[in-house]
C-alpha cells in the first residue's frame, strides 16, 4: 500500500518560544519585519494590532525572548511602580492585550496613568514598549490626554487573519508536532470548513488527536467530519447559553 502523499509548503519559518515555529506569510510579514527591526525602532512604542487568533501574541513572545523584555501583567502593573516592575536596568516591556487590559480595569484613569508612567520611564531609558491589541489606539477611548497622544503617534502594524495557504501550513505543522500521520485529503477537507485562526487550528488538532486515540484509529476525513461537527455544536451551544435571557422569580420563561 502506497504511503499518503505529503503536503509541501514553502512558507519560511522563524524560531518562537519552546518547540513552536512562527510561520511567516503575507498576513503577518510586515509585523515580523518590524519585530526584526528592533532595537532600531523610530519611536519608544510599537503596537501590534490584529483580531483574536492572528498570531500577534505569539509574535510578541518572540520579541520578548529576543529583547529580554519584562511582561507587564495587569496585576503587576497595578501594584508596582514602573522602575520596580522593570528592574534597575530593564529597558524593554511587553503589554499584551493592552486595549482589553484598560477596558477591564476597575479604575480606568488610574490604569492609563500607570501605563503612561511606564512609557515615560522606558523612553527615559532609551528602551521600548511593545503592546498588542485588537484595535488601533485611536479607537481605545483613552481618557488621559498624554497617553492618548503618545500611543496614537506610536507605530502601529496590523496582522491579518491567516489566509488559506497559512492555515493549511499551520495544520500540517500542528499535526507534525504531535507526530500524527495525516494524509493531504484531511487537511484539504478541514481548512475550508474551519475558523480562520491559529487558536482554532490548535483546538481542532487537539480534538482530532483525542478522538483518534479514543477510537484507536487514524485521522481520516470521516473522523475529521465528526470532530468538526461536534466542535461546531459545542460552539453553538455556548453561544446560545450566552444569549439566553435571565428570568427572575415569578417571571415567565
Amino acid at each position: 500500500m502506497s504511503q499518503p502523499q505529503q503536503l509541501s509548503f514553502t512558507l519560511p519559518h522563524r524560531p518562537a518560544l519552546g518547540r513552536e515555529d512562527f510561520l511567516v506569510a503575507p498576513a503577518n510579514e510586515l509585523a515580523v519585519a518590524w519585530v526584526d527591526a528592533w532595537p532600531q525602532w523610530p519611536q519608544p512604542a510599537l503596537v501590534l494590532i490584529g483580531p483574536p487568533g492572528s498570531g500577534k501574541t505569539h509574535l510578541a513572545q518572540v520579541w520578548r525572548a529576543a529583547s529580554g523584555a519584562v511582561a507587564a501583567e495587569p496585576e503587576a502593573l497595578s501594584e508596582l511602580d514602573p522602575p520596580e516592575l522593570l528592574g534597575a536596568a530593564g529597558a524593554a516591556c511587553l503589554v499584551d492585550d493592552a486595549d482589553r487590559m484598560l477596558a477591564d480595569a476597575a479604575e480606568r484613569t488610574a490604569a492609563e496613568r500607570r501605563l503612561l508612567h511606564l512609557y515615560n520611564v522606558l523612553r527615559e531609558r532609551r528602551g521600548h514598549l511593545l503592546l498588542t491589541a485588537r484595535t488601533p489606539p485611536r479607537q481605545w477611548a483613552l481618557q488621559v490626554p498624554d497617553l492618548r497622544s503618545r500611543l496614537t503617534a506610536a507605530t502601529g502594524v496590523e496582522l491579518g487573519s491567516p489566509d488559506d495557504a497559512l492555515i493549511q501550513a499551520v495544520l500540517v505543522k500542528l499535526f507534525a508536532d504531535r507526530q500524527l500521520r495525516v494524509g493531504p485529503e484531511v487537511v484539504q477537507f478541514l481548512w475550508p470548513r474551519m475558523e480562520r485562526s491559529f487558536e482554532a487550528a490548535r483546538r481542532l488538532v487537539d480534538a482530532l488527536d483525542a478522538a483518534s486515540l479514543a477510537d484507536r484509529r487514524e485521522i481520516t476525513v470521516p473522523l475529521a467530519r465528526r470532530v468538526l461537527a461536534r466542535l461546531q455544536d459545542d460552539t453553538d451551544a455556548n453561544d446560545n447559553s450566552r444569549e439566553e435571557p435571565s428570568h427572575g422569580p415569578g417571571t415567565e420563561g
